[in-house]
């Protein structure tokens, strides 16, 4: 009996709890993505905007592109560019970065940027 009221609860609970915002780290890594097949992807420009409303659509607070940008730049230049970040964003990006990392590698780069061309496709751009 206790356990059909705990499901009972849950299932409540889930059917009244408002719709939220996908969690954070997801945008962080299709940042991140966007911005490594510009830099690794012969040809691509990244249109930040189309990040902007990206966040907005995934209802990720005002502010959110432009710190993963910093974090990205902070993480990827040794501290040169960009800012430090918040510790949960910074580890966001570091995690980020080694499943990137690990994707190029397992697929290899011309694979790994024609597939990002098409996952990407609203936030990349051909250069020109």
């Amino acid at each position: 009996m206790g356990m059909k009221l705990t499901i009972a609860a849950v299932l409540t609970a889930a059917a009244v709890a408002p719709v939220s915002a996908e969690p954070r780290h997801v945008y962080t890594t299709m940042v991140l993505e966007a911005f490594a097949t510009k830099v690794e992807c012969p040809g691509i420009d990244v249109v930040y905007q189309d990040l902007v409303k990206k966040a907005q659509d995934m209802q990720m607070p005002d502010g959110t592109t432009e710190k993963v940008r910093q974090a990205i730049a902070y993480m990827h230049t040794g501290g040169k560019m960009g800012q430090k970040q918040d510790d949960d964003l910074m580890a966001e990006v570091a995690v980020a970065t080694q499943a990137i990392d690990m994707d190029q590698r397992r697929l290899g780069m011309t694979n790994w940027c024609e597939e990002h061309k098409k996952t990407l496709a609203g936030f990349i751009r051909p250069k020109g």
